[in-house]
């Protein structure tokens, strides 16, 4: 069984983001693993393990537009089922 359920991937356009307070808010603040926050003032990816995508979903729509949202179930992907 998996610790974290989720994989969340999203990209946030916003004006001023900053990878490092992204990832410091993330880490801080969301339980999960694996994350990556890459990208510019203008554009950020995020990627990132987690039971509760919701949370980091909420916190991301606060820094600017979110889109391209994924949200799979690792553990149904990990028993051969479309996650």
């Amino acid at each position: 069984m998996l610790e974290y359920r989720y994989d969340t991937q999203l990209l946030i356009e916003g004006t001023e983001l900053s990878e490092d307070a992204i990832n410091d808010y993330i880490t801080q603040n969301i339980p999960g693993d694996c994350l990556l926050a890459v990208g510019d003032e203008e554009l950020i990816k995020i990627h990132f393990h987690t039971n509760v995508p919701w949370r980091v979903l909420e916190y991301c729509a606060t820094l600017g537009d979110i889109y391209d949202v994924v949200v799979e179930n690792m553990e149904r992907q990990e028993n051969g089922l479309h996650g």
